[in-house]
């Protein structure tokens, strides 16, 4: 951000700003109050309003608070572009200073108080912000820029003045962007350009510019949002109101961090129910996620891995470079409802073609062999020892005649084919020209996607800066890589609007009666015996094996016979995360003498290790099953989370494991097994019987019950093993641990 041009508050003024507000509040959700059917049973909502920013887009009026004109001041070119872009808006400029009778020849009030009109919009070029927002608020301004650093990005002393910075504009009922932010919402966007816009997104001015720069491209945008610290105004408001923009085609984002995680999932929901698509740079993927944790499941996810989850659980299309947000972008925006997801590859030459066709397969894109008659029919237009099956192969586009143009048509007309993808790796005049021309042409003729791929490193070449980003209709760009990546993305977006459903419609509103149980087995501040844990789960409906808690060797025998040999004992205490490292579990027990041992082995253990019991588990013996973990942890952004994956003891090495954040359905719930490396095991290998995925499925809906019922009284809970037995025989978990917050 440009910081080196933003007013700063002195460490004095911020700590008598501070006292004098008393203790910062914590922060509160904007918009209407919520009633009891806005919010699921974990009291978080499910509902989201839309602001109206169309006064802040196109004011009518606009106050400057610190305008200067004087030579050399930093907030004289501020001023002077905020009067050109007033001058094109169609705005009311009134510039604000205590000591300048004019600014730029036109009058100036020495305060808020003395502007001659209720103003939209005010843009305050001063270092302490927060006496003017009161000002603003007395003036029933609608919203407020403030330019301003030194708060949250600076630490925590900051932070506090960024909490009274916003309870003051949330008394004086002014909508406010910023601090620290900029003005690239009111920079000069082009308005000759057509076809479906861009909506941009981002927390740092300069990491959009690339984006902005498109329209030089022909590409239109349409807005920008710089958000900066987000003290009030934050991304998830600009996602909703830009959704709902008749021009934005697609929404490009630039994310350091998200201020409210279900905030930004009911925006992202609005988006995915319109079908307009996200793509997101969210920068910190290398973010270490290690976090003190007594489960398993806490252990398996980082803080990014939960944001990339959440992403794709509401389609947002996440990418790692600001050249593939400007190129996946622009593709989604332009490109209609796909009418089949084959894509077919057309070149100039063979070893072009057999390239881009290995990259695009390689991606996941289906490129299908086109038909007998299809071959056939191109075969008047291409000699017989050339590739038609796809990749297809010209030897050289045709100039002289229609027959290039032909091929082009046929290929758009194949019922299997969705895209078309053409890459020019150098311009080679005129037959380069010529293709880039029937390309276009064929582009304007059809529904269906028109992708080329101008490999020239030149790029000032005729065809390329004319005819090709002369066109509304083919999407260029400059690499295979994130042309392919691009077009992937499409067919994924537009596979998933199609099949879906909002998880908030269907969220809990009220507990289940398995929610009266659970809370009497909470223990604030503390971990569960394993006893315990288990209980909580019979509670929602997870099997558990035979088991009995004792607290003497002729007990467990007793409790032995009646669970059944060969039986398991382990040792059930709050103390205990991880038994089998401490051998506090023993297994295969067939007779009394070696139940008595091991009570006595068991016990021996746990004394030595200054371990308090409330008892021994003796526990039904269950084996023939593949080995999963479920649990939840809880993220400080999205709160609980839920996690599945391959378990056992091996389960921190083999690290696989996919999350969710709730609400989410069944579906969810099973695209969370195909993400996992080891699926496989699952659907059976090397003679083992396909596991009970359906009871797999229910198991993770059900502690996903659990975490959105019991919301922050969990802080972790931990299922592992669960044993997934053969298919039609259930799922049973053979142990679990739980933490409370």
């Amino acid at each position: 951000m440009l910081g080196s041009t933003h007013g700063t508050l002195t460490t004095d003024s911020r700590r008598a700003r501070v006292a004098a507000c008393g203790e910062p509040p914590s922060p509160v959700v904007r918009g209407r109050a919520a009633d009891a059917g806005d919010l699921d049973v974990s009291g978080r909502p499910l509902h989201a309003d839309v602001p109206d920013l169309d006064r802040f887009f196109r004011p009518e009026s606009v106050a400057v608070v610190g305008a200067s004109d004087a030579e050399g001041r930093p907030h004289t070119g501020i001023t002077r572009q905020l009067l050109a872009w007033a001058e094109r808006v169609g705005a009311r400029l009134h510039p604000v200073h205590p000591t300048r009778q004019s600014v730029f020849g036109m009058p100036c009030s020495p305060s808020v108080a003395d502007l001659p009109e209720q103003v939209d919009l005010a843009v305050l070029l001063v270092s302490d912000p927060l006496p003017v927002l009161e000002e603003l608020g007395a003036a029933k301004v609608k919203f407020a820029v403030v330019f301003a650093s030194g708060f949250a990005e600076t630490g925590q002393e900051g932070a506090a003045a960024q909490t009274v910075l916003a309870s003051a504009a949330r008394r004086a009922g002014v909508r406010l962007l910023g601090p620290n932010t900029n003005l690239n919402a009111f920079e000069r966007f082009r308005d000759d350009l057509d076809g479906p816009a861009i909506a941009l997104i981002t927390q740092s001015g300069h990491q959009g510019r690339p984006v902005f720069a498109l329209q030089e491209l022909g590409i239109r945008l349409s807005h920008w949002a710089p958000t900066g610290n987000e003290a009030d105004l934050e991304t998830a408001d600009f996602l909703s109101y830009f959704v709902e923009q008749p021009e934005v085609g697609a929404i490009a984002c630039y994310i350091e961090g998200l201020k409210d995680g279900r905030a930004f999932l009911l925006a992202a929901d609005r988006a995915a129910r319109r079908g307009v698509p996200v793509v997101a740079v969210k920068v910190g993927r290398t973010e270490a996620g290690a976090r003190t944790a007594a489960s398993h499941t806490g252990k398996l996810t980082g803080a990014d891995d939960v944001i990339d989850a959440a992403m794709r659980q509401y389609g947002v299309i996440r990418v790692d470079g600001l050249d593939e947000l400007q190129d996946t972008a622009t593709l989604l925006a332009r490109a209609r409802t796909p009418r089949a997801d084959g894509v077919v590859v057309y070149s100039i030459s063979g070893g072009t073609g057999a390239h881009v066709a290995d990259l695009a397969a390689g991606a996941g894109l289906r490129l299908p062999v086109l038909s007998e008659a299809k071959r056939a029919e191109l075969r008047q237009w291409i000699p017989e020892y050339l590739s038609v099956a796809n990749p297809v192969d010209s030897g050289g586009h045709p100039v002289g005649d229609q027959r290039g143009r032909k091929i082009i048509d046929a290929l758009l007309d194949d019922p299997e084919v969705g895209v078309l993808i053409c890459p020019i790796t150098g311009p080679f005049p005129p037959l380069s020209d010529k293709l880039v021309r029937d390309l276009v042409d064929a582009a304007e003729h059809t529904d269906k996607l028109v992708c080329v791929v101008w490999g020239s490193p030149v790029g000032t070449e005729a065809a390329y800066r004319e005819t090709l980003l002369g066109s509304s209709r083919v999407v260029t760009f400059r690499t295979v890589a994130n042309c392919v990546s691009a077009v992937r993305a499409h067919l994924d977006h537009r596979r998933f609007a199609r099949g879906y459903r909002s998880p908030f419609d269907e969220a809990p509103r009220t507990p289940s009666p398995s929610f009266r149980k659970a809370q009497a087995l909470m223990r604030p501040g503390q971990q569960l015996s394993e006893h315990a844990a288990k209980q909580l789960l019979r509670a929602y409906g997870i099997r558990v094996p035979r088991e009995q808690l004792v607290t003497s060797a002729a007990a467990a025998v007793r409790a032995a016979g009646l669970v059944g040999y060969p039986v398991v004992m382990k040792a059930s205490g709050a103390q205990i995360a991880h038994k089998t490292e401490l051998g506090l579990v023993k297994i295969g027990l067939t007779s009394a003498s070696q139940v008595r041992e091991a009570y006595r082995e068991l016990t021996d253990i746990a004394r030595y290790e200054g371990i308090k019991l409330d008892g021994v588990l003796v526990c039904q013996m269950v084996e023939r099953g593949v080995e999963m973990v479920v649990g939840v942890s809880h993220d400080r952004l999205f709160g609980p989370t839920v996690t599945v994956g391959l378990g056992g003891v091996l389960v921190e090495v083999l690290r696989d494991a996919a999350v969710r954040v709730p609400p989410f359905g069944e579906e969810q719930a099973r695209d969370m097994l195909l993400e996992l490396r080891g699926r496989a095991l699952l659907d059976g290998v090397r003679g083992r019987p396909a596991a009970d995925l359906d009871a797999l499925v229910e198991v993770v809906l059900r502690v996903q019950r659990m975490a959105l019922e019991l919301g922050d009284r969990i802080a972790e809970l931990d299922i592992n093993p669960l044993m997934v037995l053969p298919r039609g025989q259930g799922a049973v978990a053979l142990d679990a641990l739980a933490v409370c917050r």
